[in-house]
This record gives C-alpha cells, sequence and structure tokens, in this order.
C-alpha cells in the first residue's frame, strides 16, 4: 500500500490501520511533518508538485490519497502511478457540492464548476470545485478502479483544526456554556479511525464509486452531542441555548467561531450541510464508534498534546476554532438580561 503523505491525521489513522492488517506500506512525501513516526515503514521523499522520481520503477496494489488538492498536482501523481498501482483511493470532501438546500446525493446534487483552474489557490468555493476536479482526474486516470471518497468534517485524536475538539474541551472546562441554536438540529462528522479504517477497506476489496463519507449512524443531534462531552469530561456545566437570530444579530461566526453551527435562517444553501446522504458508504461497509469514545478519546489527546488552529496539510490556514472565553460570557450576560 502506498500512501501519499501519511503523517498528520487522516493519513496516520489509514497507516495504523493498514499496519495492525499486516500490510506492507510505503509513505510518499516531503518527510517534513513528523519524519519520525514509523520508523518500520519504507519512506519515499519528494514533492508531489514537480519531484515524483522516487516513485519510478516500484510497484503497488493501492495507493491511498490523502493529500491532493489541486487538479493538475493530482493529475501528474495518477499518471505516473497508472501503470504501477492496481487501484487508487482518493480523499475529496463533501465541499464539492454547490447547494444544501437539499439532501446532499452522490448522483443528484450539483458540484461546484471551475473553469478557470489558474488561479491554484484554495480560498472559498475553490476548495470544493478543485477536490472535484481531482475527482475527475483519478477516475479517468484510474477507469473502474478507483474510489473517491467525499469525507465530511473528520474529528478525533490529532485533529489539527480544534473545530470539533472545541466542544468536548469547553464542556470539560465548565461553567455555563452557550450552545448555538435548536438543540434538536441534527450535525455529522467522522471520527478519523473509522474513516481511515475504511480507506484501507476500499483498497483491500478494491472498491470502486463515490461515496459521501460522514456520520455517525444513526444520526446525532447537537444536544446529544453536548450531553455526551459533558458525560464522558465528567463536568457539571450548565448548558444555555441561544436562538439563533441573537447569535446572527451579533455576528458571531458560524462552523468557526461556533463551531457544528450553521444557522437555520442563513443562506438556505447551507441548511442541510450537516444531512449528507451516507447510505451508499454504509452498504459499502463504513462503520461508525461510538460518539462517547470519539469525545473521549479527543478530550483526552487535547488535554495532553491538542495543537487546535494549526494549519492544514494543504497549507490553509484556518485560523483557531471556537469561541473566545470573554466574548461568551458577554454574549451569555446579554442574552440573559435580554429574556427578562
Amino acid at each position: 500500500m502506498l500512501i501519499l503523505g501519511g503523517t498528520r491525521f487522516l493519513g496516520r489513522a489509514v497507516v495504523e490501520t493498514a499496519l495492525a492488517r499486516g500490510h506492507d506500506v510505503t509513505l510518499f512525501n516531503r518527510g517534513e511533518t513528523n519524519p519520525d513516526l514509523y520508523p518500520q515503514v519504507e519512506k519515499l521523499r519528494g514533492n508531489r508538485d514537480g519531484d515524483l522520481r522516487a516513485l519510478a520503477g516500484r510497484d503497488w496494489d493501492v495507493v491511498v490519497d490523502t493529500s491532493g488538492y489541486v487538479p493538475r498536482v493530482v493529475r501528474a501523481s495518477a499518471e505516473r502511478l497508472a501503470d504501477q498501482v492496481g487501484h487508487y483511493v482518493f480523499v475529496s470532501s463533501i465541499s464539492v457540492y454547490g447547494d444544501f438546500s437539499e439532501v446532499a446525493r452522490e448522483d443528484e446534487t450539483p458540484l461546484i464548476r471551475i473553469d478557470d483552474t489558474s488561479d491554484e489557490s484554495l480560498d472559498g468555493d475553490r476548495y470544493g470545485g478543485f477536490k472535484a476536479l481531482c475527482e475527475q482526474v483519478v477516475a479517468d486516470v484510474f477507469p473502474g478502479r478507483s474510489a473517491r471518497v467525499r469525507a465530511g468534517l473528520i474529528v478525533g485524536p490529532n485533529d489539527p483544526t480544534g473545530r470539533f475538539t472545541y466542544w468536548p474541551s469547553r464542556l470539560a472546562r465548565g461553567g455555563e456554556v452557550l450552545a448555538p441554536g435548536r438543540k434538536g438540529r441534527q450535525v455529522q462528522f467522522i471520527d478519523v479511525r473509522d474513516l481511515g479504517a475504511w480507506l484501507v477497506d476500499l483498497g483491500e476489496q478494491k472498491v470502486s464509486g463515490t461515496f459521501n463519507a460522514t456520520g455517525p449512524e444513526p444520526p446525532i443531534t447537537m444536544g446529544e452531542l453536548l450531553e455526551t462531552c459533558r458525560a464522558m469530561s465528567g463536568s457539571s456545566a450548565q448548558i444555555t441555548w441561544v436562538d439563533e437570530d441573537f447569535l446572527r444579530e451579533h455576528e458571531v461566526g458560524e462552523w468557526m467561531e461556533l463551531p457544528l453551527w450553521i444557522a437555520e435562517s442563513g443562506d438556505p444553501a447551507w441548511r442541510r450541510f450537516q444531512e449528507v446522504d451516507v447510505s451508499r458508504a454504509v452498504a459499502a461497509g463504513l462503520r461508525f464508534r461510538m460518539v462517547a469514545d470519539t469525545v473521549r478519546d479527543t478530550l483526552e489527546w487535547a488535554l495532553v498534546t491538542g495543537d487546535p488552529g494549526a494549519p492544514l496539510a494543504s497549507g490553509i490556514d484556518i485560523g483557531a476554532a471556537g469561541m473566545d472565553p470573554e466574548r461568551e460570557a458577554e454574549l451569555l450576560t446579554e442574552w440573559r438580561a435580554q429574556a427578562r
């Protein structure tokens, strides 16, 4: 198994599953992120953008691509490997979809279209649009022998973004916690270890096709998630649900300042962003651990070694996730005053 990347977050989960199952693993990367991980694994050094020489003259059963963002770069590595690899597993994103006003399904929901690829920045819709183009490259170069996996929010230990970690950490800190919107609202995310294991499954079984990959199943609400965070941390935190119109009036940032929150009264194109259909992936073997296990393990990791807000492997610095404690206290004070 060849893994493009392999030393950060999702790549690590893939490597650890593959090694646990006894596969021969080779990593191809620049050697800049966690280079001392996996001393027992063969490591080929190079750069996907211009230096693929280390891949020459080798053959693998499967390649798992966790680090493809730009179609030109993905095409170079895919074409380099076309006659050397049996099956290609490409990690894409649900951000490929251009409209979440209805439940997103693989063959029904329109994709973001990018016609001008000369600007290779990944800002705004370009991230999702480029991922869609990368998927097409893989499908073209590996016809009938590739899986394109549209991942949702990936969470768990080693998460560099803090977008999920904020909630277990915040509930563990105790006190009054500002919770956004409606407690019965569905939220979606996938434990990095579940996704990593399934990517290896797809490679082992040579499964082809396009799949949405997020969860959990059965679905969970924001209220259930926060109660789980409180229970797993042993906290006596008080959860206060704040109306989303109040949050929008006070310009609270969706998704990043209050992770997992997207206003129902906001842009209708995002309203069902966390209701993506995953039935095809479940039918193909995707399984989910208990949310309590994800919360517990994420919290344990965060308390010891967490680094929320670090730049992503793609070089995109999304900034630190989560609400500043002083701002949270101010908003809660004003919310209570308004309610009287």
